[in-house]
């Protein structure tokens, strides 16, 4: 196992970014996560898949790719000693803004934001685990969307093995869209470390991204 990062809770800068070319997929992992939406307004799919590390750029071809099997997850380090899983939150894996004043009104949606795909690897020492963690996905233009930039805001929750709340990572993403690009993608890696009880494993924990419904005009 690999030691580094001494701080409690220690956190990268986030980068969102839009314009990189779309590459082929592949390599090679000991395991993936990935998660998606099915089906909804927009459309969308899941699927798991190897590659070889957490970095934004194959996330966001992930993202772009219209092959169900890309991703951008794996993890390394000792499988055995487990590590925490990053999930998609299954009711906040999308948000939709309004027109202001036409919250819920199917035929008054500006924008569409969808977490498609993520991925983390771990790093274990005794009493803590440091998770490099990675999500991205897309950003549509609705039939009363105008062009412009939108800011998504999506929280990453950690929970220990009784899914209790123990720490967050809050991230704002800024995603243009315009009526000659009305899908934009985005991705974005982070760095996260925290405790692990005594008596407990890093694989009984987890990571639950999703976006944050509180945003003005938003549902």
């Amino acid at each position: 196992m690999k030691r580094r990062l001494s701080a409690p809770i220690t956190r990268v800068v986030t980068t969102a970014t839009l314009a990189l070319p779309l590459a082929a997929l592949g390599g090679c992992g000991m395991s993936s996560l990935t998660s998606g939406l099915g089906g909804g307004m927009f459309g969308g799919s899941s699927a798991t898949s190897e590659v070889a590390s957490v970095n934004e750029a194959q996330l966001l071809d992930a993202a772009k790719s219209g092959d169900p099997s890309a991703t951008g997850s794996t993890f390394s380090g000792d499988v055995d000693a487990g590590c925490p899983r990053l999930v998609i939150a299954p009711h906040d894996n999308y948000i939709t803004f309004y027109e202001v004043g036409h919250v819920g009104d199917a035929l008054a949606v500006a924008q569409r934001g969808e977490i498609t795909k993520t991925a983390r690897e771990c790093q274990v020492e005794p009493g803590r685990v440091t998770v490099k963690y990675g999500f991205s996905g897309r950003l549509l233009l609705g039939p009363k969307g105008q062009p412009g930039s939108v800011t998504l805001p999506i929280t990453v929750a950690v929970n220990d093995g009784k899914r209790t709340k123990i720490t967050t990572d809050s991230v704002k993403l800024d995603v243009s869209v315009g009526l000659d690009k009305p899908i934009s993608y985005f991705s974005t890696v982070r760095t996260i470390t925290f405790p692990i009880a005594e008596g407990s494993r890093p694989g009984e924990y987890q990571l639950v991204v999703g976006f944050d419904s509180r945003a003005p005009s938003s549902g």
